[in-house]
């Protein structure tokens, strides 16, 4: 099964909760599982499998999890398929659930077992045939391009108090910020925050300067520990956290100096420390949804790197990840972003065009990310790439993130 979870935002661009977008089934990889055949299962709910087997702390630290019910599996005993908290679970309700009595009765069940609901795409002449179910709901997820917000604020604030309202497809920060400045809505969904809002005459703080720096001194072919070490103590955060690293590395020796922890850590150690950490420093003033992409992303483009050939190049492939969001970091486009560190050819050129010696697994990324799954399908097709190893690639990369940087934000 594949999945992705898709950010809901406050207005400040914290991670609220998180929607589950999963695909049980390939139908492109398995033709003859169309039709009747693909009603099996019906019953099942695949967000809560996906939630199951992670686990909720690894997909989502402490954020709400939205997963969608159909008017199938509503039917279904889905407090017994749900193995989290269950007030940890908001069941987005598909307007195909329509609102008999026998459907109204249920969701009544449902909030009564603590689960909190909530539907998306509700055209606004539905509200009134609705009713008793939005009586219940704790979140309406809205097409902001097709609302007028001033008026349903009014109408839900009369007539629905407890609901917040969400504005999905808010995919540029131009979007995000009319919305956020005329107000009424409560969290936000979209592709925005993947979007750079760049300022090509914007000026690099001096401590992302530093940081900068230190990037083109471990990418340089063969660099030198001592270089190293003279930019990472101007930094006091990047001293600390080498110096934890050192001290577990070497228990029973005493670590001196800077430059003493860095030839305790070694060349290839201390050089994937440093692009793990800078990037951590350069996304700080970013929102912190950035920092969890931007690491997830990497980690997903090293562990694909065999998929798509690439079984030599795995560190490069983990290093693209860092660098793909380089022009959200420096606020600057990509281009420029690109040619104030230093990169190998390749990678700039899979960051930049299609034609990269790694677009395709750049590409296929961003898919995944998008739950484009016609196109995520289309790819593992012409590779002949199973679900399966995408999901287990998938959930590396999640478990890496968790163990690596979990509940830190």
């Amino acid at each position: 099964m594949l999945s992705t979870l898709i950010p809901l935002f406050n207005d400040e661009q914290s991670v609220t909760a998180y929607s589950l977008f999963t695909l049980k089934k390939n139908y492109l990889l398995n033709p003859t599982s169309i039709g009747i055949a693909a009603l099996d299962g019906a019953g099942s709910i695949s967000g809560l499998e996906v939630l199951n087997s992670i686990g909720i702390e690894t997909l989502s630290d402490d954020k709400e999890v939205f997963v969608e019910v159909n008017h199938i599996s509503i039917y279904s005993d889905i407090a017994g398929q749900c193995k989290v908290p269950n007030d940890r679970v908001v069941l987005l309700l598909s307007t195909k659930i329509k609102p008999t009595d026998e459907i109204v009765k249920r969701v009544s069940e449902l909030k009564g077992l603590g689960f909190k609901l909530a539907m998306r795409k509700l055209a606004v002449s539905d509200f009134e045939s609705y009713t008793p179910i939005l009586k219940m709901l704790d979140y309406v997820l809205l097409n902001h391009a097709r609302i007028d917000i001033s008026k349903a604020q009014v109408y839900f604030s009369k007539l629905f108090p407890n609901i917040q309202l969400c504005a999905v497809n808010v995919n540029t920060q131009e979007e995000f910020d009319k919305l956020r400045e005329n107000g009424g809505y409560k969290y936000y969904e979209g592709a925005f925050f993947r979007v750079p809002h760049v300022k090509a005459d914007t000026e690099i703080a001096p401590l992302k300067v530093n940081y900068i720096e230190l990037l083109n001194v471990i990418n340089d072919v063969d660099f030198d520990l001592e270089d190293a070490a003279d930019v990472i103590s101007r930094d006091a955060a990047l001293v600390i956290s080498l110096l934890k690293i050192a001290n577990r590395l070497s228990r029973n020796s005493e670590i001196t100096s800077v430059k003493h922890a860095c030839a305790m850590i070694g060349q290839k150690e201390l050089k994937r420390w440093i692009n793990t950490a800078v990037t951590q420093e350069l996304c700080a003033d970013r929102p912190n949804e950035i920092i969890r992409m931007v690491m997830i992303r990497a980690k997903f483009a090293q562990e694909l790197a065999t998929l798509f050939n690439f079984a030599m190049d795995a560190d490069e492939l983990f290093l693209m990840g860092l660098f793909s969001m380089l022009d959200i970091m420096l606020e600057k486009p990509m281009e420029e972003a690109l040619d104030m560190v230093v990169v190998a050819k390749e990678i700039r050129e899979s960051l930049l065009t299609d034609n990269g010696k790694y677009s395709d697994v750049m590409k296929f990324i961003k898919s995944y990310e998008a739950a484009d799954w016609t196109e995520v399908s289309r790819v593992m097709l012409l590779r002949d790439i199973s679900d399966k190893q995408v999901e287990n690639k998938y959930i590396e990369s999640l478990k890496w993130y968790h163990d690596m940087f979990g509940l830190t934000e």
